[in-house]
C-alpha cells in the first residue's frame, strides 16, 4: 500500500523543482519567530517589507523564510519544525506563480465565468486557480476570493490538473481598488525604469500599450486610497513589463500624468515607483 510522503519529503521534492517551501504547523499557519526575531527586532529578511540583515537559521518570518535549499530544509532548526509540521507551505511569488484562492462554490462559479482556464487544485472548501506570473497579494478582492503571490504563502495541495496559463490582466485588476476626479498639472518623471534589457516576451507593442492604458484607467477611475492605488498599479505594470526593458519615457509619463491628475505629487509618484521596483527586486 502506498504511503503518503512526509511534509519534509514533499518539501525537498518541491525545492528541487524551484518552489520555495516552508513548514506549516497545526492550523496551517507558519511557525512563529524566534525570540531574537520577535516583532522584527532583527530588522527582517531580504525581500520583506522591512529588509534587513537577519541571518537567523530558524524557520522565521513566514513566507520570507521559504527556501529551495535542501541543506536548509534538513538543517537542525528546520528538521525539528518539519517533524512538527502538518503540511507544506510555499511562496507562490518566489516560484513565479499567482494563486487565485476560491473559497466556496459561488467563487468557483464566478471564476469559470470570468477567468481564463488554468491549472486547478482542489482545496478543502474550494479550488486554487494557478497562473504563471506574479503580482501583489490581496485578500477578499471579492466574496470568497483571495490572491496569493508576492509576499504571501499558500498551502501546497498537489499539482492539480490542467495547464498553467499566463497571469491575465483580469486577475491583476482584482488587486487594484477602484475609481475618481482630477486636479493638478502633471510633471515629467525622473525615475529609473528598472528594466534589465532582456528579450521582450510580449508578442506586439499593442500588448504593452493596452496594459499601460488599463493601468492609467485604474488610476483615473480611483475613488479613494489614491496613494495605495497608484502604488499597486505601478507594481502591477512593473511585474509584467519591468524586467525586459520595454517601458519607455512615454509609458511612464502616462502613468505619472494620471497619478498627478488625481492629486499625487511628483515626489509621491517617484516614491511609489521606486518602492515598486524595490519590492520586485528590479
Amino acid at each position: 500500500m502506498s504511503q503518503t510522503p512526509s511534509p519534509r519529503h514533499t518539501a525537498l521534492s518541491l525545492a528541487a523543482s524551484g518552489v520555495p517551501v516552508l513548514p506549516l504547523r497545526r492550523g496551517k499557519v507558519p511557525f512563529g519567530n524566534c525570540p531574537g526575531c520577535k516583532d522584527n527586532a532583527c530588522g527582517g529578511r531580504p525581500n520583506m517589507k522591512t529588509p534587513g540583515p537577519c541571518r537567523c537559521p530558524g524557520v522565521c518570518h513566514a513566507w520570507a523564510a521559504a527556501t529551495t535549499d535542501p541543506a536548509v530544509i534538513v538543517s537542525p532548526p528546520w528538521a525539528a519544525a518539519w517533524r512538527r509540521a502538518v503540511c507544506v507551505g510555499y511562496h507562490p511569488g518566489g516560484a513565479g506563480l499567482t494563486v487565485v484562492d476560491l473559497d466556496n462554490a459561488d467563487a468557483i462559479a464566478w471564476a469559470h465565468e470570468t477567468l481564463p482556464v488554468t491549472r486547478t487544485v482542489p482545496t478543502t472548501r474550494g479550488e486554487h486557480w494557478i497562473y504563471r506570473g506574479t503580482m501583489p497579494s490581496a485578500n477578499a478582492v471579492r466574496p470568497g476570493v483571495d490572491i496569493k503571490s508576492l509576499m504571501a504563502y499558500a498551502r501546497w495541495l498537489g499539482y492539480g490538473t490542467g495547464v498553467t496559463a499566463p497571469l491575465p490582466d483580469s486577475v491583476r485588476a482584482l488587486a487594484v481598488k477602484a475609481p475618481s476626479p482630477a486636479r493638478r498639472a502633471p510633471q515629467s518623471p525622473t525615475v529609473p525604469f528598472g528594466g534589465r534589457g532582456g528579450e521582450c516576451p510580449h508578442r506586439t507593442p499593442t500588448y504593452l500599450d493596452r496594459g499601460v492604458s488599463m493601468a492609467v484607467q485604474r488610476i483615473t477611475e480611483a475613488r479613494g486610497s489614491i496613494h495605495a492605488t497608484v502604488y499597486r498599479t505601478f507594481l502591477a505594470v512593473l511585474s509584467t513589463h519591468g524586467r525586459c526593458g520595454c517601458l519607455t519615457d512615454a509609458h511612464v509619463g502616462r502613468l505619472f500624468t494620471a497619478a498627478q491628475a488625481k492629486g499625487e505629487s511628483p515626489r509621491h509618484c517617484t516614491d511609489a515607483w521606486t518602492n515598486a521596483l524595490t519590492t520586485l527586486g528590479l
